[in-house]
């Protein structure tokens, strides 16, 4: 009886071993670069950073003109009207600086928020697919992994749900 009861207790950790996770890949920037809506959120994006660049060009000239009127007229100027022209050629100057540097980091926002609803479409079929297929993980693929199976990676079969195309060579 003990052997008969250690038999089955070693049979059925074999089987919760092998029945415990199955890990499967996903290269999801492949199946985003994929996607046509892609290139709309560019245009978005791009059309965004051209409206930035602009605003910031204005605030160039502005501060330009600024200068140019304060070094026509300096000599006429009275030492506090000087020293309030001065200051508020400063103040533009350093507005000019944080607009550069916080447009950089709008745009960067902007795409994040159009690109969004695209990994959020990507995400909805992973699940479906992941849990059609069995699989309690998934692993985006990166530099960082040596070695990856084909069979677990699921990045076309997310992509064939999708109504995505993909090159005939990478099938």
């Amino acid at each position: 009886m003990k052997k008969i009861s250690i038999l089955l207790f070693v049979l059925i950790a074999s089987l919760q071993i092998n029945a415990q996770s199955k890990v499967g890949t996903i290269d999801v920037e492949y199946i985003l670069s994929q996607m046509p809506d892609l290139k709309e959120a560019g245009n978005q994006a791009r059309i965004y950073s051209e409206d930035l660049n602009a605003q910031l060009q204005l605030k160039i000239k502005k501060y330009q003109d600024l200068v140019k009127v304060y070094q026509e007229n300096e000599l006429s100027y009275k030492e506090a009207e000087k020293s309030s022209k001065i200051q508020e050629l400063q103040t533009l100057e350093q507005d000019l600086q944080k607009f550069q540097q916080n447009s950089n980091s709008l745009v960067q926002v902007r795409q994040n928020e159009l690109l969004q609803p695209l990994y959020a479409k990507i995400n909805v079929v992973l699940q479906e697919v992941a849990t059609k297929g069995g699989f309690t993980q998934i692993i985006t693929i990166n530099e960082t992994l040596a070695f990856i199976d084909p069979k677990f990676d699921i990045t076309f079969a997310v992509m064939t749900k999708m109504g995505l195309q993909f090159p005939k060579q990478e099938k």
